[in-house]
């Protein structure tokens, strides 16, 4: 399959945000690295590499809303 349509009319909102919000966040590696996720330069280790660093990004987001959340519940 080399193309796929995705318009608002024939998915829900909630799939035709996350793929525009990954299309996005394409564009603006292409941009900023001047490369994708179709290169050949990083080895496996690497590549585990920067997962571990994307997902320790994420745990401190989460951790930095539940403290906001647990701050905004208590009395």
């Amino acid at each position: 399959m080399d193309e796929i349509l995705i318009t608002k009319t024939n998915t829900d909102s909630v799939v035709f945000s996350i793929i525009s919000q990954f299309k996005q966040r394409a564009d603006f590696g292409m941009k900023k690295y001047g490369t994708n996720l179709d290169r050949t330069d990083l080895s496996m280790l690497e590549w585990i590499q920067h997962a571990q660093e994307e997902h320790m990004d994420a745990i401190l987001y989460l951790e930095k809303l539940k403290q906001t959340e647990i701050k905004r519940m208590s009395p």
